[in-house]
């Protein structure tokens, strides 16, 4: 890397656009229910609360007459960026439209990893409240993770949720 954050590469010039991260966001269908979710049984926290049905909303989301619901969630002592919050949970109000089919392959999915110092139980716990997993944890046999234990889940509007915990070595640095 050069001076000044520059990237120099042989088929041009590039520069570092990407200074940090602001937030992650999902669209759910019932926001009520998805606060509960994230915050009841993840451990997340809200930190405000709005209702945006305005110009500037509708220009930027590219939908006339938008309206929303939105919460950001926090972890306590977890900060991603100046914004304080990590996840934007947003309920589109106006226009409305069925989800997209649950699943990671579709192109345009996502998933949020979230990180557990004990994931057999957390597995436990959320599958004993009613949590749909693809499986159960899984050995981390290969790649940077190898050691730790993952696990994918769905939240209740299907957006694909993981947990993992660390390899030993990485968990103090996680935690």
């Amino acid at each position: 890397m050069a001076a000044g954050g520059d990237v120099r590469r042989t088929a041009g010039e590039f520069r570092i656009m990407v200074t940090g991260v602001w937030h992650f966001s999902f669209t759910v269908g019932d926001l009520e229910r998805s606060i509960e979710f994230y915050c009841g049984l993840l451990g997340m926290q809200v930190r405000h609360r709005q209702d945006q049905a305005n110009p500037y909303t509708q220009k930027l989301v590219g939908y006339a007459g938008a309206k929303l619901k939105v919460a950001q969630l926090s972890i306590a002592g977890v900060s991603i960026g100046p914004s304080g919050h990590i996840l934007e949970l947003v309920q589109y109000m106006e226009p409305v439209y069925p989800p997209h089919p649950p699943g990671t392959a579709f192109p345009n999915s996502a998933h949020m990893a979230f990180v557990v110092a004990d994931i057999q139980s957390e597995y436990e716990r959320l599958r004993n409240a009613g949590v749909k997993f693809r499986s159960e944890p899984v050995a981390i046999a290969a790649g940077i993770n190898r050691g730790g234990a993952s696990v994918y889940f769905l939240d209740p509007d299907g957006i694909t949720l993981e947990l993992l915990q660390p390899p030993p070595k990485q968990a103090a640095v996680a935690q």
